[in-house]
């Protein structure tokens, strides 16, 4: 294995979470692949004074937090920018979605490779099938900077995206990009049909629920758990039966026909406790074959919450969404960064699950005490440790990788990073509030308790 020096093994004795984000960067990230990768994949923007591997480097740390802008990371490094703020927000600006979906796509199959190495973290949901996940979030207001926006109340949305997570390894694979902030999701859904694969079972909510995308999946030939849509019309081939019950409640099974002659098996939840919108029941439709049973299908439906929990780390742990930056290419390229990072994060706890047990990892890691772990100790390891000794990450092996990244994890004190769940929510009490005394004085509070 190629060996580090010194001072660079304290950082990894000290604080190896940080040390194993840095080289999992400099390994999906390393400058002259990058760069290549961008002249291949770029229509209009090239690379010319300021490289596509600059601006990704700079943009990875404004999402992690280590800098809490665009522009406070442009003033730490300009030198090595070495062109105007004006210049890096007109390349951000200008992103390419393709180029931003590309990103995504071209670093997961990277991380892909990486956890390849750590089997004991990647125990299949459903062996025999690759388990993808689609779900669609809109991107946030922004602040009404651009021009276009200043005379408007409404809020500003610069777009929206969807995101395929592959649950086996918490990575998402894919995303697909709108620019309209307005547009339906559906629309989006023949771009999705060109990324299904045989083998895959696609799982979605009812908003992808429609006759031609089941059919389509069918096609491929692959699967899908889709939960049924009001408004899809279906004839009755077989009465639903009662097949067993699981923790939701009662499940029964059918066969009904779509409109479009396709036949699936619905698979109906009686819930012993209604959803918050009231919802008695909830029908899931599927092609999978039938020795898949029913009480399975109905827990692979419940993994989507997977995709959620994503969804909730990249707004609430990364910077997903800066308001600051108006235009729509500038901000789905920021989520797409995020998503990027969620996926070294992923591929960090992999590499822990490996040494520390996956689930110890799954009940007790915090992600956020992870993420400010490496945001509060980044600067000081880029001051102590120079660029080129990170290029080592690039030349191992990916077996020598997986070796460092495990002996990294070995490392790592669990009782730092525990989550700290909260006990039972307490019922509210009403509070008082009296015009003629709008506020109190809480140590004379305190001494009448």
């Amino acid at each position: 294995m190629i060996m580090i020096n010194a001072i660079f093994e304290r950082f990894v004795e000290n604080i190896p979470l940080t040390v194993m984000v840095r080289a999992i960067l400099e390994r999906i990230f390393a400058p002259e692949a990058l760069d290549e990768w961008f002249e291949q994949t770029a229509e209009k923007q090239y690379n010319r004074d300021l490289l596509f591997s600059t601006v990704v480097g700079l943009m990875s740390l404004v999402v992690m937090g280590t800098y809490p802008s665009v522009s406070a990371a442009y003033k730490g490094f300009e030198k090595v920018i070495g062109v105007s703020k004006v210049a890096l927000y007109a390349k951000i600006n200008g992103m390419e979605p393709k180029v931003a979906e590309g990103l995504v796509r071209h670093t997961s199959e990277q991380l892909l490779r990486v956890q390849s190495e750590f089997p004991a973290a990647n125990v299949p949901i459903l062996p025999g099938y690759e388990i993808r996940i689609i779900d669609g979030n809109h991107i946030a207001g922004t602040e009404h900077r651009l021009k276009v926006l200043r005379s408007e109340s409404a809020g500003a949305l610069p777009g929206q995206a969807l995101a395929v997570l592959d649950p086996d390894r918490e990575l998402v694979v894919d995303v697909f990009l709108e620019e309209d902030g307005h547009a339906q999701e559906r629309s989006i859904l023949p771009r999705v049909l060109q990324r299904v694969q045989a083998k895959q079972v696609w799982i979605a909510d009812r908003n992808f629920c429609t006759s031609d995308f089941l059919t389509e999946i069918h096609g491929k030939p692959a699967f899908f758990v889709i939960r049924e849509h009001q408004g899809l019309s279906w004839t009755e081939i077989s009465p639903r039966q009662s097949v067993g019950h699981n923790e939701s409640g009662e499940l029964f099974e059918q066969t009904v026909q779509l409109t479009n002659g396709l036949l699936v098996r619905r698979v109906v939840i009686h819930l012993k406790q209604s959803t918050r919108h009231g919802d008695e029941e909830v029908a899931i439709l599927s092609n999978l074959p039938v020795e898949i049973v029913a009480s399975t299908i109905a827990e692979l439906y419940l993994k989507r919450w997977k995709v959620e929990t994503m969804f909730q780390v990249i707004t609430d742990t990364f910077h997903c969404e800066l308001n600051t930056l108006g235009y729509p290419r500038a901000a789905l390229f920021v989520f797409c960064m995020a998503l990027v990072s969620f996926n070294i994060l992923s591929t960090v706890r992999a590499a822990l699950k490996e040494v520390h047990g996956k689930e110890t990892i799954e009940m007790e890691l915090s992600n956020y005490y992870v993420v400010e772990d490496v945001q509060s100790t980044w600067r000081g390891m880029e001051i102590a440790i120079p660029a080129e000794d990170w290029r080592i990450f690039v030349q191992m092996s990916l077996t020598e990788f997986g070796q460092f990244l495990r002996n990294c994890a070995e490392g790592v004190n669990l009782k730092r990073f525990r989550k700290s769940p909260r006990g039972p929510k307490k019922p509210t009490t009403k509070k008082k509030f009296d015009p003629k005394h709008p506020h109190v004085s809480t140590a004379r509070l305190l001494k009448k308790q």
